[in-house]
């Protein structure tokens, strides 16, 4: 038994490409991945701008997306950040949040996330306030499935450091106020949660009064500190019994959109096996249904190098791995020379750094 399981491209830093999307929505769908959300913290016209139109371009490539998704028997959806829209939520606001919306159901989104993360949260009535703006949404969108991101979606005090102290009793207004017909996400214990435990997610549903939707941030790699890194080794912490404790489980993917492929695969692996769960076979399993065979080995071989000493910690080796993936005709291979390149650091300041 496996729950809903699908991507939220959620992500700092250099986004996919719209044919990466489309690729590897392709390639996990067979695998059980049944929904995709376009999120990427890199398009303002959902965050800061997101009172703007987006521009034509972008607009047909999400329309084409969406109808690929279809076509895959994939659910679409898109994830909508209205930066600290509660400070002032009035006619003008609602306006614009209309028109956005009308854009969202005109491109074919099936699922909703309204999301509240990486933003001042300091605001006594923060609950109420948010709560009052996702019953407006909803009641605009009514054929759309909302999810809903708190400001505080973890129990990590990172996020108050960042954001602000949370208020007091903030995720149990938030759920006591919230319709039961929304869903929440959730990252577990941590922003980037290292396991999460069945008793953990069963606190946080008494909390939220609803299973939560878990947003698993593995195996993103985009903070200034991650980014360091090739988050490739299978997914360990995550027990097959979740499935019957969450209401879906959404992985934020790396940087890298084929390299991305191999830890998605070894979670259904660790869903459909249960106790029988083996992530190093997984690993090896997954890699060569991505990468081949003898790419598999040779990542198989390096992955302390990506996973434990990160980029700046390579030395000599990183001449030996430019020389061996350089002369491979794969993406994969692409994806890492490029990472041994820098072309995915990030120097900016995301709550996962």
């Amino acid at each position: 038994m496996q729950p809903a399981l699908g991507i939220i491209e959620g992500y700092y830093g250099q986004p996919w490409s719209w044919e990466a999307r489309a690729e590897t929505i392709a390639f996990l769908a067979p695998h059980g991945y049944g929904f995709y959300f376009y999120a990427p913290k890199a398009d303002l016209f959902l965050r800061e701008r997101w009172q703007e139109d987006h521009p034509r371009d972008i607009a047909e490539q999400l329309r084409m997306l969406a109808a690929r998704c279809r076509d895959l028997g994939v659910r679409f959806g898109v994830g909508l950040s209205p930066f600290e829209i509660w400070r002032e939520f009035g006619q003008a606001t609602k306006s614009a949040l209309r028109r956005k919306l009308s854009f969202v159901a005109d491109i074919g989104v099936v699922d909703l996330a309204i999301l509240f993360d990486d933003m001042k949260g300091d605001v006594p009535a923060l609950a109420a306030l948010q709560v009052e703006i996702v019953h407006w949404i909803a009641a605009h969108v009514p054929t759309a499935k909302l999810v809903v991101c708190p400001t505080y979606y973890s129990d990590d005090p990172l996020l108050d450091r960042f954001f602000g102290a949370r208020p007091t009793n903030y995720l149990k207004d938030f759920g006591a106020r919230l319709d039961p017909a929304i869903d929440i996400f959730w990252t577990g214990e941590e922003v980037c949660s290292r396991q999460i435990s069945c008793g953990h997610v069963e606190r946080v549903a008494n909390t939220l009064r609803r299973k939560p939707f878990l947003w698993d941030n593995y195996p993103v790699n985009d903070g200034k500190r991650m980014s360091q890194y090739l988050h490739l080794r299978g997914f360990t912490g995550r027990p097959a019994s979740l499935a019957s404790c969450v209401a879906a489980h959404a992985i934020n993917p790396a940087l890298q959109p084929v390299l991305s492929r191999i830890p998605a695969l070894t979670l259904v692996e660790s869903y459909g096996k249960g106790e029988c769960y083996e992530y190093e076979r997984a690993l090896a399993n997954a890699a060569a249904q991505v990468a081949g065979t003898a790419l598999a080995e040779l990542i198989r071989h390096d992955i302390s190098l990506f996973q434990d000493s990160g980029l700046d910690r390579l030395g000599p080796a990183a001449e030996r791995l430019r020389r061996c993936y350089g002369e491979i005709d794969h993406p994969a291979a692409q994806e890492i020379i490029a990472w041994l390149q820098g072309a995915y650091r990030f120097t900016g300041e995301p709550i996962a750094s």
